[in-house]
């Protein structure tokens, strides 16, 4: 029988992502948990971004030495020593102090990239100057192109080299489960305001002496004595491009002139129209489960994209991903890379930068094991012939 999952206090003492999340769990309030867990109405994305990866199995291959065994890919450009880049994600200064500074840290250490939210708690500047990491910066395009063109300026300026536009959250998705949190924007209910006095710790972390982590990206934007994160909240809310078009990604690519990655692609024809306009790279992603609930998964369409898209951009995937061997499937099915999210914020969230580098940890030690069970010497020698469909009705 399979034992209980470690959910003491000590992140040290995980050994996988999924204990990893039970210590996040411990330490937030439940209102932070469940912004950073929770999904879309039903869930029913949430649930199939992670039972997708019991439709495959493996066929190793025997007598390979694989003693030596090379992770390290090319990716738009520059080396990294493993197939991931840490995926934007929004709000976690909420988690922990300086939290992007320290996935930053924790990215840099492993040699893989970081990107960077534009609804972070840490600037740009701060970011890049702090983390030390190759960060990429995402995008929300806004209506104000004043102040789009302003952020394209400060990554530039700050060091960044690729732009990772979302083009998959143009509304907010209906998460009701962290939406219960609240009776009315940014004001917790009864509930969950005594919940926080239950942390204490997270509250000396995170809320003394500034008080709640505002946009820190888009905060010279607002008036001064305004840059709350309330304010900044509506702020986004309201400048979000909801006209945003494949115009849009032309318009960009004329003012930006790093790579340019479009996430949020899920179909070939919306792949092909990436190509078409220059893009580098696109994700393939569902959003976790955010936005759309009932999507497909990622790796339901990974395999056609990646075919239509070889050697024409990178192709990089996220959604549910916490085992080496789950990585080394996407890679299979024609992934040139993985962003990891919830993975690396539980991390982060249990231990601040060594949680994160912990939970970098657990993920590079399953990719290099999984490789050497495989019989194969490297990531690039990964292919659909180390992979089976499962017998049906498996994730039923």
């Amino acid at each position: 029988m399979k034992r209980s999952l470690y959910a003491g206090r000590d992140f040290r003492r995980t050994r996988n992502i999924d204990e990893l999340r039970l210590v996040a769990k411990r330490w937030l309030p439940n209102f932070v948990f469940e912004y950073v867990d929770s999904g879309a109405e039903d869930e029913v994305t949430l649930r199939e971004n992670r039972s997708v990866f019991d439709a495959w199995r493996f066929v190793p291959s025997a007598l390979v030495d694989a003693t030596a065994r090379d992770t390290s890919i090319s990716l738009l450009g520059q080396r990294a020593a493993y197939p991931l880049v840490i995926a934007p994600t929004g709000y976690n200064g909420m988690q922990r102090r300086d939290a992007d500074i320290s996935l930053a840290r924790a990215a840099a250490q492993r040699n893989i990239p970081f990107t960077l939210s534009t609804v972070s708690n840490c600037t740009i500047e701060d970011v890049v100057a702090g983390g030390q990491a190759r960060t990429w910066m995402q995008l929300y395009m806004l209506r104000e192109r004043a102040v789009t063109r302003n952020l394209l300026d400060r990554a530039r300026d700050a060091g960044c080299d690729t732009l990772v536009l979302t083009v998959d959250a143009v509304y907010y998705g209906n998460r009701e489960w962290d939406r219960r949190s609240y009776v009315r924007d940014m004001q917790l209910n009864w509930r969950n305001k005594l919940d926080v006095l239950r942390h204490p710790r997270w509250i000396a972390n995170v809320l003394v002496p500034h008080g709640v982590p505002a946009f820190a990206n888009i905060a010279r934007y607002l008036p001064e004595g305004e840059r709350r994160a309330s304010n900044g909240a509506v702020y986004i809310a309201k400048q979000m491009e909801t006209a945003l078009d494949w115009s849009s990604v032309r318009w960009l690519r004329e003012h930006w002139q790093g790579k340019l990655v479009i996430k949020g692609i899920l179909n070939v024809a919306d792949a092909l129209e990436a190509v078409r306009l220059g893009a580098d790279g696109i994700v393939v992603t569902n959003h976790g489960g955010r936005q759309l609930d009932s999507t497909v998964t990622s790796l339901d369409v990974l395999p056609e994209i990646a075919a239509a898209c070889r050697g024409r951009l990178t192709v990089i995937v996220d959604g549910g991903f916490r085992r080496g061997t789950e990585i080394v499937k996407a890679l299979c099915l024609g992934a040139d890379a993985v962003m990891l999210g919830r993975a690396t914020l539980y991390g982060v969230a249990a231990g601040g930068f060594e949680g994160a580098a912990h939970a970098l940890t657990l993920l590079t030690s399953e990719i290099e094991r999984t490789l050497g069970h495989l019989g194969c010497r490297s990531v690039a020698d990964l292919s659909p012939n180390y992979l089976r469909p499962a017998h049906a009705g498996l994730r039923a």
